[in-house]
C-alpha cells in the first residue's frame, strides 16, 4: 500500500541527462579554430621559446576538442540519432582521431586542423538538425 502511494503519478522521459541547452558543438569548433591559429602562428615565428609554448598549448587545445566531442557523442546523441544518421559514429571517430595523437595533437600541418574543422562542421549540421526535431 505504501509503495502504491509513493509511486510517481506521471512518468516523464528526456533524451539527455541535462537540459539540451548545455550541449553545443561550438565548444569543440572554437578549440579547433584555436588549434589551427596556433599552428599558423607557429609557422610564422622562428623563436624557439614561442614555438615550444605553441606546441604545448596546441596539444592542450587538441585534447579539449576531443573532450567536447566525446561529451556530445556520449551524452547528447542517443540511439534514435544514430539510427537516423548512421554516419554519426564514423564522424565522431574520425573527428576525435583528427584531434588526437594521429592528428592535431602531434601534427603541425594546417591541413589537418582544417580537416578537423570540417568534421566538426559535419557533426554540427547534424546536431542542429536534431535540435529542430
Amino acid at each position: 500500500m505504501l509503495a502504491k502511494l509513493l509511486r510517481p503519478k506521471t512518468t516523464v522521459s528526456a533524451h539527455c541527462d541535462l537540459p539540451c541547452g548545455v550541449y553545443d558543438p561550438a565548444q569543440a569548433r572554437i578549440e579547433a579554430e584555436s588549434v589551427k591559429a596556433i599552428i599558423e602562428k607557429y609557422h610564422a615565428n622562428e623563436d624557439p621559446v614561442f614555438r615550444t609554448r605553441a606546441l604545448i598549448i596546441k596539444e592542450q587545445r587538441s585534447n579539449l576538442v576531443k573532450e567536447h566531442l566525446w561529451v556530445l557523442w556520449t551524452d547528447y546523441f542517443k540511439p534514435p540519432h544514430f539510427e537516423k544518421y548512421p554516419q554519426l559514429h564514423q564522424l565522431f571517430n574520425e573527428a576525435t582521431k583528427l584531434a588526437g595523437a594521429a592528428g592535431t595533437k602531434q601534427s603541425m600541418d594546417v591541413k589537418v586542423a582544417e580537416d578537423l574543422l570540417a568534421k566538426i562542421n559535419e557533426i554540427s549540421e547534424i546536431f542542429w538538425e536534431t535540435k529542430q526535431a
